[in-house]
């Protein structure tokens, strides 16, 4: 295991969460034969299943990713064969829908999504709060205020053009 970033360094503790979440449930796909399924697809498929085909930009709104992100991920879904793109009503838009592989994967996605769920829930009770709750709680304080504007207040960067300077 690698060393533990340094808890001022929030972005990469933040990733190496992420790597350590991803990479153990990544090692359940691959034991389950699924070495071609990557955990960000679920949150897509699971939007899929339940609303049938739709744009990127609506399954992104959906998902919470930016459209970027969507596009990149149904990309990779495209090239494991779990997604087919087609036209949509004007030229920039694209149509996303599962495969017949992606809905045969369904009783298996769906299980190891549960025991996720099941295995989030035990790491839940060893922390002071929720993951989740927290991470909801840190969304909220930064769509009230952005780091950004609390940099600003540190006096290292200016504040936004054309913003009166007295003002931070």
């Amino acid at each position: 295991m690698t060393a533990t970033p340094d808890r001022e360094a929030l972005g990469t503790l933040l990733r190496h969460v992420l790597e350590l979440l991803d990479g153990d449930v990544a090692t359940v796909y691959t034991e389950l034969d699924l070495a071609d399924y990557r955990p960000r697809y679920s949150p897509l498929v699971r939007v899929l299943l339940a609303d049938g085909p739709l744009p990127i930009r609506d399954l992104a709104d959906r998902v919470g990713v930016t459209h970027s992100a969507a596009s990149q991920t149904v990309a990779q879904m495209s090239r494991a064969g779990l997604v087919t793109l087609a036209p949509g009503t004007d030229a920039r838009q694209r149509i996303v829908t599962l495969t017949d592989r992606a809905h045969a994967l369904r009783p298996v996605i769906e299980a190891e999504w549960a025991a996720t769920t099941s295995a989030m829930r035990q790491l839940d009770v060893e922390l002071p709060v929720p993951l989740a709750d927290e991470l909801y709680a840190v969304l909220a304080a930064l769509r009230r205020r952005p780091l950004r504007d609390r940099i600003v207040d540190t006096g290292l960067a200016p504040g936004p053009r054309g913003a009166d300077p007295d003002r931070r």
